[in-house]
């Protein structure tokens, strides 16, 4: 199935969150959280992804994070990712229990879509421990792709991972799982790239925003998506609303989409040195604010 019609059909099938000028949404995507081990492409930024997302508690955002949270292709065991970043669950978990946190899953944490999987690997975690004086209303879910709907504009932003329609991240997504977890997660000290990820072909990663592109232009739909590690925001006002979260796991820094006010913009985390030389985390905005 093509692309077009995969977008489509997540579209036509997602859930909708009603949002208005007071909401204030963050966007991550692509943390790839592994077991703390050589592997790990997470853990170098464990620390600053952590202040960032308690920052976004404190100030009342909601956390969507929109695929590949998760690096299950790589590591079988997702308790040992959890034991691994507890402190990021832990906050996670703090969302929830506020009903301020959703989860899109991408291709490397697919198996999020498996209720089996959400019954005993993320209920038992996320759902637990419940004030008497403290209900959530709802339990841990997962999904495909939402659509956020402004309550009085009605203006619709889709949020999706973006590797639907990719022959081998969506239709043969177990046999890459197979080949990353049993091969190329053995061979990166080597550094041989990971053929399966737009991440790291640059040719892959045009032909994957190209093929969402023209979906969003021929629906003419805001669309804000991950996967490509890529960060992207459309200034002017000729180019297709197409928006890229980037990743958690670049070298220096992690970026990610903002909604607040009404505005939209992208931003980045990273340490910065001081007058006296100390390091900082720093937030800084990097495109925007743009009014959606």
């Amino acid at each position: 199935m093509s692309t077009r019609k995969r977008l489509s059909e997540v579209f036509n099938s997602a859930r909708e969150i009603t949002f208005d000028d007071d909401s204030k949404f963050i966007f991550f995507s692509d943390c790839h959280r592994g077991d703390n081990s050589w592997a790990d492409d997470f853990a170098h930024n464990q620390n600053l992804f952590f202040f960032a997302l308690k920052w976004y508690f404190e100030n009342e955002f909601t956390y969507i994070e929109i695929g590949d949270g998760d690096e299950i292709w790589e590591n079988r065991n997702f308790a040992a990712i959890r034991n691994a970043h507890s402190h990021v669950f832990w906050l996670m978990r703090e969302f929830h229990r506020k009903n301020r946190l959703y989860f899109v899953f991408g291709n490397h944490d697919i198996i999020k879509k498996s209720p089996r999987f959400i019954e005993k690997e993320l209920s038992p975690y996320f759902d637990e421990s419940i004030d008497n004086d403290e209900q959530t209303s709802r339990h841990i879910e997962t999904h495909e792709g939402l659509i956020l709907k402004h309550s009085t504009k009605g203006k619709k932003i889709f949020v999706i991972h973006g590797y639907q329609g990719e022959l081998i991240n969506d239709r043969l997504w177990w046999f890459a799982q197979f080949c990353v977890r049993h091969v190329w997660r053995h061979l990166q000290l080597l550094g041989i790239k990971d053929p399966t990820s737009p991440a790291k072909n640059f040719k892959r990663r045009i032909k994957v925003e190209n093929r969402i592109i023209e979906w969003v232009n021929n629906k003419n739909q805001i669309v804000i998506a991950g996967h490509t590690h890529r960060p992207r925001f459309p200034n002017d006002e000729n180019e297709p609303p197409f928006f890229n979260t980037g990743s958690c796991v670049h070298p220096r820094c992690i970026t990610g989409i903002e909604i607040e006010k009404g505005e939209i913009k992208l931003i980045k985390w990273w340490f910065e040195p001081n007058d006296s030389g100390a390091l900082c985390v720093t937030r800084r905005v990097l495109e925007g604010p743009k009014k959606l």
